[in-house]
């Protein structure tokens, strides 16, 4: 390496790369602050990359879980019933001060657990709704409230009002303001005629107690609980249904190589990539991974607090999204989070990282082989 190239992050900052080899060096995720203008905030409102291939056909019914099947039928007819719902909405009654309420539920609340679907099913009907991709609106929890954010309110409402539907991913009821945010925002958007559509991560293994969360859904959202069919969805984790373990951290060595064989590889110190976290808006996070094919990281250690564990689960979230394999050395994806927080009000989100993480780091074993 010249000394007028860049030097890739590392964990020994002395350490050059590999031996042997004219590899590129790495892009850093610490090295990217970008502003995101809130127009692409909007553009970007449709499914990820890995669902825009999602249909209803494309869904394969666990045998097993006969709601799985029945979640294809109940959204399949959703979706052809949006337009139906949508022509009544903005007419006036003779002297009503509202626009005549749409007949019957205006959204449908998918409830399961982790891996049986729910994104997919959220996506398919996004696919399926006969309406421009401009009407239609596909994001998490997370990216709303970051809208109305940069919007405000009312812009928000002007907005979103003039879509047929609106699909919530990944639903969040531990934040009472912005669960009261979203619950005033959908209830302008269903006065509008706006369709909706939600899913939420009940925990796994819960067996009795808590195992659901439309009970909570839907006490949350308040005077909105009539607009929502709950639609209970049973199965395991498809992510690891079958599937070998995910690998165990590699050796500094090995992500280091990794990252410098890996066209588009970032390559990041994992302490420094949480610090840089906490310096760059959340909704800014999947435009820090523009362009990014692979995540290399060293010296993953546990978070050290929650406000940083909140953080990383958006990042996780977003590489999720985008199929972005992750390689790593130092503590597993298990060890991330402590026991408390795992018993705590945000234990949801933790686990869905854990297990989002656990899937992008078997996506990545054959970046480690073909760099050996």
């Amino acid at each position: 390496m010249s000394p007028s190239q860049p030097s890739a992050p590392q964990t020994d900052p002395t350490a050059g790369p590999p031996a042997g080899g004219d590899d590129a060096v790495p892009a850093a995720l610490t090295a990217r602050a970008p502003h995101v203008p809130a127009d692409r905030l909007v553009a970007e409102m449709v499914p990820p990359p890995r669902f825009q291939g999602a249909r209803f056909d494309t869904y394969i019914p666990d045998p097993k879980q006969p709601s799985q099947a029945e979640a294809v039928q109940v959204l399949s007819d959703f979706a052809d019933g949006i337009d139906a719902g949508r022509a009544g909405a903005g007419k006036r009654r003779w002297f009503a001060r509202k626009p005549a309420a749409p007949q019957g539920p205006r959204g449908v609340y998918l409830d399961g657990g982790y891996g049986v679907g729910k994104t997919h099913l959220l996506a398919s009907l996004w696919h399926a709704t006969p309406a421009p991709a401009e009407r239609k609106a596909f994001g998490t929890f997370v990216e709303l409230t970051n809208l109305v954010g940069a919007l405000g309110f009312q812009q928000t409402v002007k907005t979103l009002g003039e879509h047929k539907l609106l699909c919530i991913d990944e639903f969040e009821l531990d934040d009472p303001g912005d669960t009261v945010l979203v619950s005033t925002l959908l209830g302008k958007l269903v006065d509008a005629g706006v369709a909706l559509a939600a899913t939420s991560n009940t925990l796994p293994g819960k067996l009795g107690e808590g195992r659901f969360a439309a009970a909570d859904f839907l006490r949350e959202i308040q005077g909105l609980s009539a607009q929502f069919r709950p639609l209970r969805i049973d199965g395991e984790d498809y992510r690891h249904r079958g599937l070998p373990e995910a690998p165990a951290p590699y050796d500094d060595e090995t992500v280091t190589r990794t990252a410098y064989r890996t066209p588009g590889a970032s390559l990041d110190d994992f302490p420094s990539l949480l610090d840089h976290l906490s310096k760059v808006h959340p909704s800014r996070y999947g435009a820090m991974c523009d362009g990014i094919e692979a995540v290399c990281l060293t010296d993953v250690q546990a978070v050290p607090d929650q406000s940083t564990a909140l953080r990383l689960v958006v990042l996780a979230d977003r590489l999720y999204d985008r199929e972005v394999p992750v390689v790593t050395s130092g503590k597993a994806f298990g060890e991330l989070f402590s026991d408390e927080m795992l018993r705590g009000g945000y234990r949801k989100k933790y686990f869905r990282a854990i297990s989002r993480l656990t899937a992008l780091a078997r996506d990545a074993g054959s970046l480690v082989t073909d760099a050996r």
